[in-house]
């Protein structure tokens, strides 16, 4: 016999999939806290809100996986209501309806104002940047835009999200300024592409002025780039990185492959010439610019010799930061229409390759840190040891520094500098000195 839920009306947002879906579970529950509802992220709730992703195979499985996950619990009684949102439902809904049809409702990602009104909620337009943020208090994500206008031949992204749309300067810098209030020191700035930002509002490429009048909000000490695109790069924005202290050393900026009949099957308008000479004028103009980037292997057609001149190429160029992604084979993109004739084993395996070559050249590039001073944001304390990271490390992706925590006390969420004393290939050991 089915029981009821003892926890009422708490809504439980459920979030999966990469940093712009943290930023809108964050938006959503700052809109339901806004409206009164008792909200939670990850914990018990008898209302249950599950922001999906949808972008390749692994990801759309553990959605799925989630979804059923949570039935189950509203088929014991443990919950009342599931509802799912995000990019998922937005790419298969009538298949989801029809798969799982007692999840109660099922939303798009642009159908906030319907979401909320199924929980009781009214979409407060007023409300800028009043997010609930589930991030360390020390550092938020900052959305600048939404959607792609880029035809990249293996992403889905398009599908889910729609074109590209700029957040106005204004708005931006409203929702900085709050987050800062609320002890925010680090601005991570995403979008499906950075580079775009300010096209469609302004008729140019204007990240730089808007980093310009991100830089003067009081509190926020670090501001990060994610998801820069190559082609098209806007270049006064190392200028302004190389004068702004504010501005991390630090660029995300995902290359995808650099066999040019890869690039150019995959849509990416660019050359394996072009890409390498903006890498080099990157650390030109930089020097001390970490680059983070990230790779696909296994795509249709790629050849034995493609995937050697990838690795040589990955040799050559040192990258500080790399990951690597084997093809997934996505219906309804330009890519779908080619034979997916890479085995997944061999995927596999060109994947481990490349990253068995990231892991020395890390290893390497970290073991000249040893003996140098850095200024560490400390993250959080884990077991015996207090987590930072130097302006040249993200987080969740990049290397960490441990600082021993019997030995040492640091405040987490604030600054210190540290002396690197030892390295492995992802993690870097250090010790506090007076400042």
């Amino acid at each position: 016999m089915r029981t009821k839920s003892l926890k009422k009306n708490k809504i439980n947002v459920v979030t999966l999939g990469c940093s712009k879906n943290v930023y809108d579970s964050e938006v959503l529950m700052g809109q339901l806290k806004a409206n009164g509802k008792e909200v939670a992220h990850e914990e018990e709730g008898n209302v249950v809100v599950i922001n999906t992703c949808g972008f390749i195979n692994n990801a759309k499985e553990e959605s799925v996986n989630t979804i059923l996950e949570y039935m189950q619990k509203k088929e014991d009684g443990e919950v009342d209501k599931v509802f799912v949102t995000g990019c998922l439902s937005e790419r298969y809904k009538p298949d989801l309806e029809k798969e799982i049809p007692n999840v109660d409702q099922y939303f798009g990602t642009t159908q906030l104002p319907q979401l909320l009104k199924a929980l009781g909620a009214d979409y407060k337009h007023e409300l800028i940047g009043e997010r609930l943020t589930t991030t360390p208090k020390n550092y938020a994500y900052l959305k600048i835009a939404e959607g792609c206008d880029r035809p990249c031949s293996f992403c889905a992204i398009p599908l889910m999200r729609g074109k590209h749309k700029s957040t106005p300067i204004e708005e931006l810098v409203i929702e900085a300024e709050k987050l800062a209030a609320d002890g925010v020191k680090e601005l991570i700035l995403i979008a499906q592409d950075l580079t775009y930002y300010g096209l469609d509002l302004y008729k140019k490429r204007n990240l730089a002025e808007l980093l310009e009048n991100l830089v003067k909000v009081e509190g926020i000490e670090w501001i990060r780039l994610h998801y820069a695109f190559p082609t098209g790069f806007p270049m006064d924005v190392l200028e302004l990185m190389k004068k702004e202290p504010k501005i991390c050393n630090y660029l995300d900026i995902p290359l995808q492959h650099i066999s040019d009949s890869i690039l150019k099957s995959m849509r990416r308008g660019t050359t394996k010439e072009k890409t390498t000479n903006l890498i080099k004028e990157f650390r030109n103009i930089v020097p001390e610019m970490a680059i983070r980037t990230t790779l696909i292997v296994g795509y249709p057609g790629e050849t034995e010799e493609d995937f050697q001149t990838l690795k040589q190429w990955v040799e050559e160029m040192r990258f500080e930061r790399l990951g690597c992604f084997t093809y997934s084979h996505e219906e309804n993109t330009h890519a779908y229409n080619l034979e997916d004739d890479v085995p997944q084993e061999v995927k596999q395996q060109r994947a481990n390759e490349i990253m068995e070559v990231q892991s020395q050249i890390s290893w390497e590039l970290n073991q000249e840190k040893i003996g140098q001073t850095f200024r560490c944001m400390i993250d959080r304390k884990e077991g015996n040891y207090f987590i930072g990271r130097t302006e040249h490390d993200s987080p969740d992706v990049d290397n960490e520094v441990m600082i021993d925590a019997e030995t040492f006390y640091l405040k987490q969420g604030e600054y210190a500098t540290i002396k690197i004393i030892d390295a492995t290939d992802f993690d870097l050991f250090g010790e506090p000195i007076e400042s």
